[in-house]
């Protein structure tokens, strides 16, 4: 497996491009094929997710319209309308069925979406649909709100198949889904149960294991279409073709998450909680999230201030398993614990940009790993004046 440029424009069969202005965006990424999806867990739901989850039905997309600045969230049947209103612009002009469109929002919540402003601007977006990495940029940066960078990645696995997407997201980020939108595609030829159950293995190792803020959305969704069109890589009955495209996945999926949080709101540095030695893999990704959600471990590493006592204390209530006295800790390859005895006298640096949190557990074999950022006065600033 090696990564190749191009965002989804790497993958055969799909087009893309996205305009941007000021806080609004508006983009079409067209490629046909078997697709499934992954939503929010918030009881809240935007009406754009209601909308696909109902067109997913069919187990195919052909296109995505997706919009940023508005989150079309919280707005009763005007939103479900508008929702269904932009896919149908979209297929209108693309000549496909609306039930194979798929609409996705981001932005502001309780606020109802300017169709006039789509509607103006839908045609302008279909003219410039490419299969270059420029349309795949260029829809990347039309889905971003709070985002300072576009977030693209696309990998190119041994048989020859090609994985790739585009994500936003940097703000209201938290295990379970975040304010995120992730397209991915891929040439394979993945009928959709193989699609399902891969992409929601996917999602779990990567964009469930992120904080920023601790905040679920409303409008989280990731989908993942398969055009066909690279019939080599069409996973085996041996299951040897699925495990490698599951890998590809994994990889895609979990490069975007952490694009994802080192671009987190006013994040200047990103962390890694690395868990080991936990009875099962449950107890592991509790302790690790519980790391990297804690607001006393977020500030402690912007203030670069090793109180390591703060990394013992979340995974201390994190719900896992753990005795103290088997617990070993290191902060940035430094261990300060060990088998639950403090390391007197050790240095630790904390002002790398990246820092690593392992913590062994000592009960078992079972690992996971969580990625997060610290906590800033300037996401106080962003998330203060967001609709001001």
């Amino acid at each position: 497996m090696k990564q190749v440029t191009g965002g989804v424009c790497a993958v055969r069969g799909v087009r893309a491009y996205g305009i941007k202005e000021g806080k609004n965006g508006l983009a079409v990424i067209t490629g046909s094929g078997a697709s499934a999806g992954v939503f929010t867990r918030n009881k809240i739901i935007a009406a754009p997710l209601v909308v696909t989850r109902e067109h997913l039905k069919s187990q195919q997309l052909s296109a995505i319209i997706a919009n940023s600045g508005c989150a079309n969230a919280f707005t009763g049947e005007r939103g479900l309308s508008d929702a269904s209103g932009m896919a149908g612009i979209a297929a209108g002009r693309l000549g496909v069925p609306t039930g194979l469109v798929a609409p996705a929002s981001t932005g502001v919540i309780g606020v109802p979406l300017d169709m006039k402003w789509i509607e103006d601007r839908i045609d302008s977006v279909i003219a410039g649909l490419s299969d270059t990495a420029e349309g795949s940029t260029a829809a990347a940066r039309s889905i971003m709100t709070t985002d300072t960078c576009p977030k693209e990645f696309a990998v190119e696995l041994v048989s020859g198949v090609r994985i790739g997407g585009i994500a936003k997201g940097s703000g209201m980020i938290s295990p379970d889904m975040a304010t995120m939108l992730a397209f991915i595609y891929t040439d394979a030829d993945v009928p959709y149960e193989t699609l399902n159950s891969c992409l929601k293995r996917a999602v779990d190792r990567s964009f469930n294991m992120i904080v920023v803020d601790g905040d679920t959305s409303t409008n989280d969704m990731v989908l993942l279409t398969s055009t066909a069109k690279m019939d080599a890589g069409t996973p085996d009955e041996s299951g040897m073709g699925e495990l490698e495209f599951q890998e590809g996945l994994d990889c895609v999926c979990t490069e975007l998450a952490k694009m994802i949080v080192r671009d987190g709101e006013g994040a200047e540095k990103f962390i890694e909680a690395r868990v080991t030695g936990a009875k099962t893999d449950g107890d592991a990704k509790m302790a690790a999230k519980a790391i990297v959600r804690s607001p006393l471990v977020k500030t402690a590493v912007h203030g670069e201030d090793p109180n390591w006592g703060r990394v013992i204390a979340a995974a201390g209530y994190s719900g896992a398993d753990l005795d103290p006295d088997r617990i070993s800790l290191a902060l940035s390859g430094v261990t300060v614990v060990d088998r639950g005895r403090i390391v007197d006298g050790a240095v630790v640096d904390m002002s790398g940009a990246d820092i690593e949190i392992a913590v062994d557990l000592g009960l078992g074999a079972c690992e996971a790993v969580a990625w997060g950022c610290d906590l800033t006065a300037e996401y106080v600033r962003i998330n203060a004046e967001y609709t001001s």
